[in-house]
């Protein structure tokens, strides 16, 4: 029978995350990152109402955690080996086949050769186990902040990174909707073109475009007449509005206010996104940069969400390293 990847807001036994715990990697950033992924942690145990694996690497970083975690409930710090925290993309697909949990594994290779790291390779097998779940590798490269599911078998993503060469080299759209189908049950896969300006994963689509509920997609919408992502928002809004899911069903779409112009230290443009939000059990978890725009995106998360608490917590020293929740948290479905 074909897996099924349930959607993001269907009920979670685990939810795993990733703990910053390489002083080499985070520099300066290693302190603030470990906060705001600590805040992160007390409010998906808390309010977002779920069994948190915190995976850490090291004997500083678990006693760092332990530290700034102590006092809440529902956390678990589980030791493991990473390069580091982004464990939507070197971790596992967790999916269903049969009424059993399944780990769809994939070859990693640093987003494209990018950012090759020690033990981000075997990330999945480390879930997989912990998980006491079988693992089935498949024989391609992908990233899982790449594709969102709705839980019907429609799975969104971008060519922009889907389709790189430097990830399956002469891979078509056929190619990889043919890998898709076999590896995670797709039965429609949903093709955007680029990603965010300067996202260094090749446009995730984790970062662009989300599936909020069954038939209703979140995507963009620009803030300020400097923002960087204007054009490529209103492409997105465009062709989304022109879909239809697997089940025939023309896609609705929301959108989000974005951060708007975001620079780093030196001044160049790093892909903020309030659509790199995590959706829990009890609550949605949205990524703030101390932009303007965070207030109006919140409320109209609430309006997309409205049996759960939406939240807003700071990620820009999550940031400094190239993603945010999204990018550092994996959910097990429960059966």
């Amino acid at each position: 029978m074909s897996p099924t990847v349930p959607a993001e807001w269907a009920p979670h036994s685990s939810m795993w995350l990733g703990f910053p715990s390489h002083e080499d990697v985070w520099l300066d950033n290693l302190d603030p990152a470990q906060r705001e992924v600590a805040e992160l942690a007390r409010a998906l145990a808390g309010p977002g109402e779920e069994r948190v694996r915190l995976l850490v690497c090291g004997d500083a970083a678990e006693a760092t955690a332990r530290r700034l975690l102590d006092d809440v409930r529902g956390v678990e710090v589980v030791r493991g080996q990473f390069g580091d925290i982004w464990l939507r993309d070197t971790g596992p697909i967790f999916m269903q086949r049969d009424g059993a949990s399944v780990a769809a594994a994939f070859r990693f290779n640093g987003w494209g050769g990018k950012y090759i790291m020690d033990d981000d390779d075997i990330v999945a097998e480390q879930l997989a186990a912990a998980a006491g779940v079988p693992r089935e590798d498949n024989d391609f490269v992908m990233e899982g902040g790449s594709l969102d599911h709705d839980g019907f078998g429609a799975v969104l993503t971008t060519r922009q990174c889907l389709l790189n060469p430097n990830r399956n080299p002469g891979w078509t759209e056929a190619a990889a909707e043919a890998a898709l189908t076999s590896a995670l049950g797709a039965r429609k896969v949903l093709w955007l073109g680029d990603g965010l300006k300067n996202d260094h994963t090749d446009g995730h689509v984790d970062n662009l475009a989300r599936f909020v509920a069954p038939g209703v997609v979140a995507c963009p919408v620009a803030v300020g007449v400097d923002d960087p992502n204007t054009d490529l928002f209103g492409e997105t809004a465009r062709a989304l509005s022109a879909m239809r899911d697997a089940r025939g069903v023309g896609l609705q779409v929301a959108r989000i206010p974005s951060p708007g112009r975001y620079v780093n230290a030196d001044g160049d443009v790093v892909p903020a996104s309030h659509m790199n939000f995590i959706i829990a059990n009890g609550a949605v978890i949205m990524p703030t940069y101390e932009d303007r725009a965070s207030g109006l995106a919140l409320d109209a998360l609430q309006s997309l969400f409205p049996e759960r608490r939406v939240i807003g917590l700071p990620s820009s020293a999550i940031l400094t390293g190239g993603g945010s929740f999204h990018c550092i948290t994996q959910q097990e479905p429960s059966l």
